[in-house]
């Protein structure tokens, strides 16, 4: 259950992504599917919802097809500016689709769509004071606070980028608050004291709140949650999407930002020392740049996303 909501209850699915059309995995995927939808369809036999939410993926699909049966109304999240397989057909079998963001919704045309935002979690929609939030990682304020971060797993391109940036930043007015993963926090914290440039370096951090509001900018990927978190902190952003996401939706992203003035955008091909350097100390030396990309973030995506889901399951239709 989730930490302090023991009246949440949780069932799970053994659904799996969709292989390839004509690949013998296909049999594996049907079998698995059937062995999501008779429980979901006993589940909900069992106390009758009235609205069933898909936050995308296949696992989604048993779930909305079992709301339909019953009678429920059925509705689709899609966070990113473009949707991949699963919702694409997800989006046939629900009556609404909820947005993250504006962009996406050309592609699902004669759907209802609603803007909703991606909500966050309620500990990431108040700020700390900066002072504070600096003190906890041992930095110092009067120095511009670059948060670096790759996802839950830290991003290996970017922990390389930013190690080659390092040597680039040398004597500059910049601390570093950097978030590597597991792997590659050694590394990354022996690169920033070669360079004498103060830095907070960390596998993980389970007090994000913190981090955000420490940060004058960030240098980041551009999954659709970090794009919300940043937007809800109003941090400007060189963003550096995933190249394997599918679909190529954190490029998309990532220009979806860039287009509202909000971020800067780096191809992790191009993503060099000198290249990834001269982007932060444009920023770190443009104050009044800064300021207005700060205010088009935090436009980027609504801080009630939240609410505006939770009362269009409540209300309808």
């Amino acid at each position: 259950a989730i930490r302090g909501r023991t009246e949440f209850r949780f069932e799970t699915l053994p659904s799996i992504g969709l292989p390839k059309l004509f690949s013998p995995a296909v049999l594996g995927f049907l079998w698995r599917f059937n062995q999501s939808l008779t429980p979901c369809r006993k589940l909900f036999a069992s106390f009758r919802p009235d609205a069933v939410l898909g936050m995308g993926g296949f696992t989604s699909t048993a779930p909305i097809l079992a709301g339909r049966g019953c009678g429920a109304r059925t509705y689709l999240h899609e966070s990113n500016a473009i949707p991949g397989k699963a919702n694409r057909l997800n989006a046939l079998l629900v009556q609404k689709v909820l947005l993250g963001m504006p962009a996406c919704e050309r592609h699902f045309r004669g759907k209802p769509c609603v803007v909703t935002g991606t909500p966050i979690r309620r500990s990431l929609r108040t700020r700390i004071p900066q002072a504070e939030a600096l003190a906890a990682f041992g930095l110092q304020p009067g120095r511009t606070t670059v948060l670096v971060m790759g996802g839950s797993q830290g991003a290996r391109g970017i922990n390389h980028a930013m190690r080659a940036a390092a040597a680039e930043l040398r004597g500059e007015p910049i601390q570093i608050l950097h978030l590597t993963g597991a792997q590659e926090e050694a590394a990354t914290r022996e690169a920033y004291q070669a360079c004498d440039l103060p830095a907070h370096v960390a596998a993980f951090c389970h007090t994000m709140e913190l981090a955000y509001s420490a940060a004058d900018l960030a240098v980041a990927r551009s999954g659709a949650a970090s794009l919300s978190e940043l937007a809800a902190f109003g941090l400007p952003s060189v963003l550096i999407p995933y190249p394997h996401a599918a679909e190529n939706h954190q490029q998309l992203n990532a220009e979806t930002a860039v287009q509202a003035g909000a971020a800067f955008l780096l191809k992790e091909s191009d993503a060099t020392g000198p290249a990834l350097a001269r982007m932060i100390r444009a920023l770190a030396h443009n104050p009044d740049q800064t300021t207005a990309m700060r205010q088009r973030a935090e436009t980027l995506s609504p801080h009630d996303a939240a609410e505006r889901v939770a009362s269009l399951l409540i209300t309808g239709p």
